[in-house]
């Protein structure tokens, strides 16, 4: 096998490939963050090893959206792809004693990072997910704006500034309440255009405490990575409790990774505080964490993982929801 450690930047990827893993023989390159520069760089792989795309694997450091068009071109192309979360990242560097922080420095770290065993393989979601993760952050960006502007509209009426500015603010609410009601009205035609998508909504839907936006959220998450388990979901979103003692001094908090989106976890905060009154076993997990002398927000936070397992097991057993509590 050989490794390809890759640091991408907004318009040049920085290319470690790691021939020999005794030896740590490497080759660099420099190539351009676009379609053209993909296909020179798989070139050049096969020139350097004289093997097939199947013997390499290739690890990325995700940057914004700058990595997913060559994450996509290695997949196609047949090389193993792994995605690595740069928290993991660091500390792996960190174990590496490598000092300071270069385009170069990081791939050649995550040339080494492509070695471990413990690695996960990156799939690309299907089309018509990435499609719906693409409309869904587009309203994600414009119910901001709005926001924004309501609150800029709020402040102008206490200011009592000029009428031509409050008449500005509310032609652009206008503009953003038509630009949400229109990719809304997109969302709810993109899934109804996808049997699979439509049913597995319904499933999320038929679980209490989960409305239309948190199922349209999961469905995302949840097709976003291979998940195996319940519980990588809920990493994923970062709802994994970590642990902070050593010997009998340091009895830290366990405190939530917070790793992922904070708006899912935020919306996610809002569906648990509605299923500890409606949903059966979240409600049994939360009352029973509050009678071990948990606090209401640790209680809270436990409620949002199992909502999260919920939502895991209904797409993947693809079957609506079933109190397990009764």
């Amino acid at each position: 096998m050989f490794y390809l450690g890759i640091d991408v930047s907004k318009s040049k990827l920085d290319c470690t490939l790691l021939l020999d893993v005794n030896s740590l023989r490497t080759r660099s390159k420099s190539a351009a963050n676009n379609h053209e520069g993909f296909a020179e760089l798989l070139k050049w792989v096969q020139r350097q090893t004289q093997a097939e795309p199947s013997q390499v694997v290739a690890a990325i450091e995700p940057t914004g959206v700058y990595h997913q068009g060559l994450a996509l071109a290695l997949y196609e192309a047949g090389v193993t792809v792994v995605v690595v979360n740069p928290a993991q990242l660091r500390e792996f560097a960190s174990g590496l004693a490598v000092r300071g922080k270069t385009d170069a420095k990081d791939s050649k770290v995550l040339a080494r990072y492509a070695t471990q065993p413990q690695r996960i393989a990156w799939q690309p979601p299907p089309l018509e997910v990435r499609q719906l993760q693409a409309l869904m952050s587009r309203l994600e960006a414009v119910q901001t704006e709005l926001r924004r502007e309501l609150n800029r509209q709020e402040s102008a009426q206490v200011a009592g500034d000029p009428a031509l500015v409050q008449a500005s603010i509310a032609d652009s609410i206008a503009f953003w309440r038509s630009e949400q009601d229109k990719l809304q009205r997109a969302i709810e035609e993109h899934i109804d255009r996808h049997p699979g998508l439509k049913q597995e909504r319904q499933y999320l839907l038929s679980i209490p405490a989960v409305g239309q936006k948190t199922a349209n959220r999961m469905l995302c998450v949840l097709h976003s990575r291979c998940f195996r388990r319940a519980s990588q979901a809920a990493a994923f979103v970062g709802l994994t409790p970590i642990e902070h003692q050593s010997g009998s001094s340091v009895r830290g908090r366990p405190r939530l990774s917070k790793a992922g989106n904070p708006k899912l976890r935020a919306a996610l905060y809002m569906a648990a505080v509605v299923a500890i009154r409606h949903n059966p076993d979240v409600r049994a997990l939360y009352e029973r964490l509050l009678k071990r002398g948990k606090t209401k927000m640790s209680a809270l936070c436990a409620a949002m993982r199992k909502l999260v397992h919920i939502c895991f097991g209904v797409v993947k057993n693809q079957q609506p929801y079933r109190p397990q509590t009764t």
